[in-house]
């Protein structure tokens, strides 16, 4: 249970209600985050139209390195929250999520590419406290994505961090998006607004 409840459908305004409706149909479920931040009607906007431009900007990299970096960021600040739902995304992308059981060794896992593996210690370096960035490492990645892809991949790095320390503050954990194993806390379905989704 969040340390802010999510906000009942029974206390949503229209428009509250109207977006839980197109989020449950999206993902079969109300993102808790999201239901959590709906007792801010205008934070919870906010955030909407800006997770929406981003995903519909960041196409310039392969999801299957951005998801992998988001992931990581998830993993490293302990978001369970954001593991869960960043594995049912990339099981939905048909990407491959029996090496996300590797992320912890991905420096010498065979499961992952050189170039993952430099986004995967970039996404390290800016999630550490301070920030521990290398010319080197920006250098590298500048060189194998470009500007263009080099900013995506710093933007989602750092908008992953904001998404996993919103949660880890309100105690928001996994929501049961991927199989059992990921899900450790049911919602009481009678009072939240936020349901598991469909299996």
């Amino acid at each position: 249970m969040p340390r802010i409840p999510a906000l009942t459908v029974d206390k949503a305004s229209w428009l509250v209600r109207r977006m839980y409706g197109y989020a449950k149909k999206r993902f079969g479920a109300v993102p808790e985050p999201f239901a959590v931040m709906a007792h801010h009607r205008g934070i919870m906007i906010a955030a909407a139209v800006a997770e929406t431009a981003v995903e519909r900007a960041a196409k310039h990299l392969p999801h299957s390195l951005t998801d992998l970096v988001v992931y990581r960021v998830a993993t490293e600040l302990g978001c369970s929250w954001c593991v869960d739902f960043g594995t049912m995304l990339q099981r939905h992308k048909g990407l491959d999520i029996k090496r996300l059981k590797e992320i912890h060794a991905y420096a010498d896992s065979p499961l992952f590419t050189e170039t993952e593996k430099l986004a995967l210690a970039y996404a390290d370096a800016i999630t550490a406290s301070p920030v521990r960035v290398t010319d080197e490492q920006v250098a590298q990645l500048r060189e194998r994505l470009g500007d263009k892809g080099l900013v995506e991949l710093t933007y989602l790095i750092t908008v992953e961090n904001q998404r996993a320390r919103f949660n880890d503050a309100l105690g928001i954990v996994d929501q049961g998006f991927t199989s059992g194993e990921a899900c450790r806390v049911p919602l009481p379905v009678a009072e939240a607004a936020v349901t598991r989704p469909r299996s």
